[in-house]
């Protein structure tokens, strides 16, 4: 399929970049294809005229994830907590909507860029997609559904001008600058998260969630307890604390508790190896943290 898309954009007739290009020789070509469906915000699915079909990765930006976990370090200012992480997958499923309403179906004009690569990570193309006229990727930063992606293309300056007002204003995925994790129900100054849910496991023991004071004092963890979506509870231990910035282990199978490790005894697996949430709450059943997998 790729060769055979490669060939059509080769061989069809270009369309003339317009005024709205950085400038006319910033575009090295361009087509009329369709897209068929959309991934998330910044990958799409389309077709050409004669029937063969691509899958295009939107030069110079990026959206939040949906499929895997998020980064916030990637989005400057987003903080690097679970409630930074949440945030931006939030933003991320907003971003895929934004992108499935605006393009799938519709017939648009995708352009390639004469200073980036054709093609980018795993054979996808590499390029802008205008609708009537405008340009959608410049159109997802000004509107904050992406940030741009560092990287080498011509209109970088237009697309780190709009990101910058996009910061200043707070729109979209940058309201995740403004969140904040709390405190954890009553563990003095700790605060707890779900750092890692590891579903893959070769054994049963090896099925394990990774749970962290992030906060700057002991976390009491007694009566809190760990849940997953089908409703398997683990109670932690009465008595149980994390000194600030340690971590430990609740293991799905059986084993002798210790600072380190925990063991839920559950029997069997638990955490679905396609996807699952983990929930994390207080003693008084108040929920501290949560961590989604797909």
């Amino acid at each position: 399929m790729a060769v055979a898309g490669s060939a059509a954009v080769a061989g069809s007739s270009a369309v003339a970049p317009t005024a709205d290009d950085a400038n006319s020789s910033s575009i090295s070509g361009s087509v009329t294809v369709t897209v068929t469906s959309a991934a998330d915000g910044d990958t799409v699915d389309v077709e050409y005229e004669n029937g063969t079909t691509e899958t295009v990765r939107l030069l110079g930006v990026d959206t939040p994830e949906v499929h895997v976990e998020n980064s916030p370090s990637e989005f400057e200012g987003v903080p690097d907590t679970q409630a930074g992480e949440d945030c931006l997958r939030d933003a991320g499923e907003d971003a895929s909507q934004y992108t499935k309403d605006a393009l799938v179906g519709e017939t648009v004009t995708l352009k390639f860029d004469s200073e980036s690569d054709r093609r980018g990570d795993y054979g996808r193309l590499l390029g802008y997609i205008y609708t009537d006229g405008e340009n959608f990727n410049h159109d997802l930063v000004e509107t904050g559904h992406a940030r741009v992606y560092d990287s080498t293309f011509s209109q970088s300056d237009s697309f780190y001008s709009a990101e910058t007002t996009a910061q200043n204003d707070l729109r979209g995925l940058w309201e995740c600058r403004t969140v904040d994790d709390g405190d954890g129900g009553d563990g003095g100054d700790g605060t707890a998260s779900i750092e890692w849910v590891y579903a893959e496991a070769s054994y049963l023991n090896d099925e394990r969630v990774q749970i962290k004071n992030t906060g700057d004092g002991e976390l009491d963890l007694s009566g809190y307890t760990l849940v997953d979506e089908a409703g398997h509870t683990y109670t932690f231990p009465s008595g149980f604390t994390l000194d600030s910035g340690a971590s430990v282990w609740v293991h799905s199978g059986s084993g002798s508790d210790d600072y380190d490790d925990l063991y839920a005894d559950f029997g069997h697996e638990i955490w679905n190896d396609d996807g699952d949430t983990a929930y994390l709450y207080d003693e008084n059943g108040d929920e501290v943290d949560r961590r989604s997998y797909y």
